[in-house]
């Protein structure tokens, strides 16, 4: 096998590179990861401050990439119509699209209709928005990466988090539907479900977060990144269609 450091970065230095909610948790680090690798990125988040701090750390870290972004909310067009027109005058088109934008959610009895319609238009319509720009603009290049953030929530289906688990059901599913339909274009899909990972969705602190990572229930943002990394390192025969992390001591 050739030299570790080649294979990783290999499919990675200037490609154009979309990451949705990368402004904090799981997207900043796979932002940080692969802006550190050499790729051209766009991040945004809804939370203007956020994506402030995201961009000036990055940036911070590593001065002379190429990064690029604005706050901006999945769940509305016009943010949607801004972040691909920004992508397509800043990157010039797309190579990988990592759809991570989520939030968390109760069960049904404890929400409203607004609440889990928020809910649903970010975690499920924002993905197959960005999907579907993403391949429109991959296809005519016949190469393309998707790569879809999902949860274990799809296979644990706690009682107390009903929509959230409907919302990343339909995450595996499209996740398997379209790596279907999009193959023959030379685009690739991968599913990606993690368990617990410290995050904003997390119940509990920061310090209690950490003790569950020291004791080894609780995943970092970091180790996501990496499962990101391994999938987009892969030669283009090799499709890593469904990946699964669970926190060692988290029982699934």
């Amino acid at each position: 096998m050739e030299n570790l450091t080649n294979y990783f970065g290999q499919n990675i230095k200037n490609k154009r590179i979309v990451i949705t909610g990368g402004t904090t948790g799981i997207g900043k680090a796979i932002a940080d990861l692969l802006v550190s690798l050499g790729g051209r990125v766009l991040i945004f988040g809804r939370d203007h401050e956020d994506f402030k701090n995201a961009f000036d750390d990055i940036k911070q870290k590593f001065p002379d990439c190429e990064l690029y972004g604005t706050p901006a909310d999945v769940t509305k067009k016009e943010d949607i119509d801004k972040i691909l027109k920004l992508a397509d005058q800043e990157l010039g088109g797309m190579d990988i699209l990592i759809n991570n934008a989520a939030l968390g959610a109760d069960g049904i009895t404890s929400s409203t209709y607004e609440d889990y319609k928020y809910v649903i238009d970010t975690n499920i319509t924002g993905y197959l928005a960005f999907a579907e720009e993403a391949v429109s603009r991959m296809k005519n290049q016949k190469s393309g990466y998707i790569i879809n953030i999902g949860s274990m929530s799809a296979e644990t289906d706690s009682p107390e988090s009903t929509i959230y688990v409907a919302t990343k059901h339909a995450i595996r599913g499209f996740s398997t539907s379209l790596r279907k339909e999009v193959n023959p274009f030379g685009i690739k899909v991968s599913l990606i479900e993690p368990g617990a990972v410290t995050s904003d969705m997390q119940p509990g602190t920061k310090e209690e977060h950490e003790k569950k990572i020291n004791k080894m229930e609780m995943l970092k943002a970091e180790d996501i990144a990496m499962s990101v990394l391994f999938c987009l390192s892969q030669p283009k025969r090799c499709d890593i269609v469904t990946m699964q992390i669970r926190p060692h001591l988290q029982i699934i």
